[in-house]
């Protein structure tokens, strides 16, 4: 397989810090996530290890709900980027003690956290931690609605074998009233020009 050149920036520059929902990306933004998908996919295609581009920074995986494979595909990229990856266990951390969630981020970017992947079943929860932290969020699902990083996810497994979802015609099928991942999906398959 041969190697796919690493994409350019968008023209405009990067403009969101967090990702805390398909609505906050720019359409370069999405075209560009998915272009480094791609990239680095063929990393993993090839057997190869991919540049270390996160060398020297902390990840912190902060997950309220159960999850699996989210989980562990955040902790896989980031380690196979070569972050330092700090899953924090819940339900030890002051949380559960009665410590308020901003005030155990805070703690946590004190301490060197570069990133944050967060789920939370309160679909506020990312957003209100971008405002206030000064490192990145990104959200890993939370409440009923949002779940964007499984949505690019599933646009870049689309564009894996179709090329491009403009055009597509693309049906979502089980509870999708109550599903995140459907919720996100409508919302970034149609930006895409897909009908849905």
């Amino acid at each position: 397989m041969e190697a796919i050149e690493r994409p350019a920036p968008p023209a405009g520059g990067w403009t969101a810090s967090n990702i805390v929902g398909v609505d906050n990306l720019s359409f370069a933004e999405i075209d560009y996530v998915l272009a480094l998908a791609e990239h680095y996919a063929g990393y993993l295609k090839r057997g190869e290890r991919p540049p270390q581009r996160l060398a020297g920074k902390t990840q912190i995986n902060l997950f309220f709900e159960n999850s699996t494979r989210t989980n562990l595909s955040f902790e896989l990229a980031g380690k196979k980027l070569g972050a330092d990856v700090i899953n924090v266990p819940v339900a030890a951390s002051s949380v559960n003690k009665g410590e308020a969630l901003i005030d155990t981020a805070q703690t946590l970017g004190a301490m060197g956290a570069h990133v944050m992947i967060i789920r939370h079943s309160d679909s506020a929860v990312p957003a209100s931690l971008a405002e206030r932290l000064d490192f990145p969020v990104i959200n890993a699902g939370a409440g009923a609605w949002e779940h964007p990083t499984q949505a690019l996810l599933d646009a870049a497994a689309i564009r894996s074998v179709h090329g491009d979802l403009k055009g597509l015609v693309i049906a979502i099928c089980g509870d999708i009233r109550h599903s995140r991942v459907a919720g996100s999906d409508v919302r970034l398959f149609t930006r895409l020009g897909a009908e849905v």
